[in-house]
Order: C-alpha cells, then structure tokens, then sequence
C-alpha cells in the first residue's frame, strides 16, 4: 500500500472521484482528510461533457458544453484529398485520351463533378454542432447546421431539462414559450447523462 512520507513541503497529487465521500464533489473540493499527513487538491471535475470556469471563491462563474459532429475527415482533409482525386482521375483520362479514346475525358469531368457535390454536402455539414453556456442567470443554446446558426437565450430559473419522448431520445430545452432540441451528435445512451448534467449546473452553479 501506497505510504506517504512527511516531507518538509506539502505533497499536491490528482485524486480519483472515491475521495469524495466525505462530501458532495461540489462541497468538498476533493480536499483529503488530514490523516493523510500532506495537502493534497483534486483535480477532478464534476462534469462529464462541459468545460468550467470558477470565480476566486470557487463557485463556477460559467459552465459550456460543446458537442460537434464526430467527423473522420476535416474540410482541409477533405480538399486535399479532392485535388488528389482530380490530379489522378485527369492523368488517367488524359492518357487515355491521347490514345484515341476520346469520351474518357468527358467521363472523367462527370465523375469528378458528382464526387465534388458529395464532398461539398459533407463539408457544409461538418463544423455542425451544439454549444450550451450556463452564465450567470442565463442558459444559451447555440445550434450550427450546414452554415446556420440558430440562438436562443432562457432565463435560468425557468429552464426545464428532459428527453423528448423516453430514454435514449433527444433532450428538450424549453422555458417562457421556446423550445430547442439539443443532443443530436451524441450516442442515445450518452443523452440521459447530458441532460442530468445540465439540470445539475442548473441547480448548483
């Protein structure tokens, strides 16, 4: 078992979340009794998906989640990967056409044209994403899809948290007569965790 010196400086280590029964992970902080004989701080986070930020007493001053689209390719990937295509698909045309086989080229321009239309749907869809920011007394949702922003602001102690028809489904936002759908890049088995999430920086921040 792992047995602590007493050294002349205090010891500050990262702690996993069982350190927290001695109070709730918000109340405690992660601080380790003193039979510990140092000073240790936790790192860990309460939040799963969000990013924090705390003010001098350590209450959180903002609380954001950014959920994007799970993407293999990146649009500059996606372009690169194009211009290769093009470059090769050509070679081989033009080859071909110098040796007589004059429809190739034309056959070439249509592929190379119906392989770019597909790249540039996948492209205008793959910065899509949902940003949620907890401030203050205000929850704001962003939704991005193909290139278009979509805001809407709630006052927080209006705000209601819940799955649209059961587990698993799409999380509902709503509050003073507007309601937002938010979860769509997340597996339906992560969904349940978001929402409580949410609700909880909603309760305790």
């Amino acid at each position: 078992m792992f047995s602590p010196q007493p050294t002349g400086h205090p010891m500050r280590i990262k702690l996993s979340p069982c350190f927290t029964k001695y109070g709730p992970l918000e109340k405690c902080n992660g601080l380790v009794p003193p039979a510990f004989g140092f000073d240790a701080v936790s790192t860990v986070s309460p939040f799963r998906f969000a990013t924090s930020s705390h003010l001098a007493d350590g209450r959180y001053q903002a609380v954001q989640w950014l959920i994007k689209r799970n993407c293999s390719v990146t649009p500059a990937q996606l372009v690169r990967l194009y211009i290769s295509l093009c470059v090769v698909s050509l070679g081989i045309a033009l080859f071909f056409w110098m040796q007589g086989a004059r429809m190739i080229m034309s056959f070439a321009w249509l592929e190379l044209l119906a392989v770019g239309a597909a790249f540039l749907v996948y492209a205008r869809h793959a910065r899509d994403g949902e940003k949620i920011t907890l401030h203050g007394l205000s929850l704001v949702v962003e939704l991005e899809n193909g290139g278009r922003t979509e805001r809407a602001e709630f006052a927080r102690e209006w705000v209601r948290v819940e799955p649209r028809s059961g587990d698993g489904s799409l999380i509902q936002v709503s509050g003073q007569g507007r309601t937002v759908v938010v979860g769509r890049h997340l597996r339906p088995e992560l969904r349940p965790a978001l929402a409580r999430e949410i609700r909880f920086a909603l309760r305790g921040c």
